[in-house]
């Protein structure tokens, strides 16, 4: 596709009070040559990293759970198992990943590994994830986890077998999008099916 197919005729912030909330006005030209004109509204929201920690001896997984008003307002009741994660906030993903996973879960861990890079939802957000898996263990926990009090975090650290886990995506249990997803990476690469080899 070409890069002048479409063109960005005018961005007005509509409020920025945690991140901006942008009316993008572009111009694409259409695969039948007619040239359209549209306007979105979309969140310039910064790039996030996530770290789904996992112990391959125990064949478990550490999850938080934490509220979250998009959620309740969709009809859940807001409180969703995830990875932990966070902003860059001007770091590199691999260090913001470190970091989310000592702040929210109270786990060091030395190294992480890449999985993916995702766009969240590339309609209404600017927002690029980095996701990454790591090993843990339970004898290099620092702390409680639970996320900053002063940024309004209150994080349960949740430690599930993985085949539990894995289950609770098809009971609905776990609907996070990135957890769903570094589950299925684990699975996939990592640790296998219970009988299986990974």
């Amino acid at each position: 596709m070409s890069s002048d197919t479409v063109r960005i005729v005018r961005e007005e912030i509509l409020s920025d009070h945690f991140l901006p909330l942008k009316n993008v006005t572009y111009a694409q030209r259409r695969h039948d040559g007619d040239l359209q004109v549209q306007s979105h509204e979309v969140y310039d929201n910064a790039d996030g990293a996530a770290v789904l920690l996992y112990n391959r001896a125990h064949r478990s997984v550490v999850l938080t759970r934490q509220f979250r008003v998009g959620a309740r307002l969709a009809g859940h009741d807001g409180f969703l198992l995830e990875a932990a994660a966070g902003m860059l906030d001007g770091t590199d993903p691999a260090t913001r990943a470190l970091a989310e996973a000592r702040e929210e879960t109270g786990y060091d861990v030395d190294r992480v590994q890449s999985a993916l890079q995702l766009y969240v939802s590339p309609a209404s957000t600017t927002e690029r994830v980095h996701l990454f898996v790591a090993e843990y263990d339970h004898e290099r926990r620092c702390g409680d986890g639970g996320g900053k009090r002063e940024e309004g975090e209150d994080i349960e650290v949740v430690e599930l077998d993985f085949d539990d886990a894995l289950a609770m995506i098809e009971t609905g249990d776990i609907v996070d999008a990135k957890t769903v997803l570094l589950l299925m990476h684990l699975e996939r690469k990592v640790l296998g099916r219970h009988g299986e080899a990974s």
